[in-house]
């Protein structure tokens, strides 16, 4: 599913992105950050082993929710001067189009019941 691989995507940037925080973040926002990315495709991964659309649409909830959170978590990162301005905008331009995707695909679930 397109909607996971992108999600997989955000991981991969997210642990990398990470690296760069400092200590002070070891169990903070770095901690957060991560869980708020594996979040993303977890969900969507589980959603497609449920029997009907209205199960799986639970789990693409809580996937677009995690989606929302992360990007809270790069807002503070960005604020906090852990990433730069260009750093953030492509970021900001990953999640929201993956939101997008998801609330996209939440939405013909919806429409199929």
């Amino acid at each position: 599913m397109k909607i996971w691989q992108e999600g997989m995507s955000l991981v991969k940037i997210t642990y990398r992105i990470v690296k760069s925080f400092p200590d002070i973040e070891k169990y903070n926002l770095t901690t957060q950050s991560i869980r708020c990315a594996v979040s993303i495709p977890s969900n969507i991964a589980e959603g497609t082993s449920k029997r009907t659309d209205r199960h799986f649409g639970q789990f693409l909830d809580t996937s677009l929710g995690s989606a929302f959170e992360w990007e809270t978590q790069m807002i503070v990162a960005h604020q906090e001067e852990y990433i730069n301005e260009q750093q953030f905008l492509e970021l900001e331009k990953k999640i929201q189009d993956l939101q997008r995707m998801i609330s996209g695909f939440i939405d013909g679930l919806d429409k199929k019941s």
